[in-house]
């Protein structure tokens, strides 16, 4: 890897998280900000954590790992665990990769490759992703998407609204595998059913945004700051 990884571990089992910590220690290029063992304790601390990918087991009291991995909003994940039967739905959340335990040193650095070279990637700047709609395949430019939320009539599905007036649905993608592919300093999550651009915010309160783009009636349309998103809204426009 050419660049370093700045990973966070999360795993409540102490001696399974000090092997890991043991084997991303003997990886080059791998970088351990912080390992935790306690799923409060990790969500503390989020907000003040700079990483670029975090490695989750899945069977932990509290929350389990996919539920952890949807509030990370969108940061790269490796999932490791000793359970086969979840990677489904680990995947359905836009996964890396799957490591299964007993972890192996050579597993772990594939892992980290396939996690390199997707993080690559996202920095390079790619300006489109290649998605399914309502009209078949499309290239959405980013600097073309204004907002995204949860389509009315499906919410399997959403709705791109674009610069020019247009919009698009997405067919069938959810928010836990969009947002991975849209480049993370441009989009945040605001809320259950709605991400936006941050190009795309006018002015903001504790818990609405006042967007660059209208709704009815030609005035600028009002979106909801919820809770559970602010802090990371915060940080992007800070």
């Amino acid at each position: 890897m050419d660049s370093e990884l700045k990973c966070i571990l999360l795993d409540d089992e102490l001696p399974g998280l000090a092997y890991l910590k043991l084997l991303c220690g003997q990886i080059k290029g791998v970088k351990i900000v912080k390992a935790f063992d306690k799923v409060d304790s990790f969500l503390a601390e989020l907000p003040k954590l700079e990483f670029d990918l975090c490695l989750l087991d899945i069977e932990m009291p509290a929350l389990n790992g996919l539920q952890v991995a949807e509030l990370l909003g969108g940061k790269p994940v490796i999932f490791v665990t000793a359970y086969k039967e979840y990677a489904a739905e680990a995947f359905d959340l836009n996964a890396i990769d799957y490591v299964r335990k007993p972890v192996k040193k050579e597993r772990l650095e594939q892992a980290f490759l396939k996690a390199a070279e997707r993080i690559g990637d996202r920095a390079a700047g790619h300006k489109f992703l290649q998605i399914n709609t309502d009209r078949g395949k499309a290239l959405l430019y980013f600097d073309q998407l204004l907002y995204l939320k949860t389509a009315d009539a499906d919410s399997r599905d959403k709705l791109a609204l674009l610069s020019d007036g247009t919009s698009l649905t997405l067919k069938n993608v959810p928010f836990e595998k969009l947002l991975p592919m849209l480049p993370e300093k441009e989009f945040v999550r605001i809320n259950k059913q709605e991400v936006i651009a941050v190009r795309s915010v006018r002015v903001f309160s504790f818990d609405e945004i006042t967007t660059s783009f209208t709704g009815t009636g030609e005035v600028p349309q009002k979106l909801t700051l919820g809770e559970a998103y602010r802090k990371q809204f915060l940080q992007l426009v800070s």
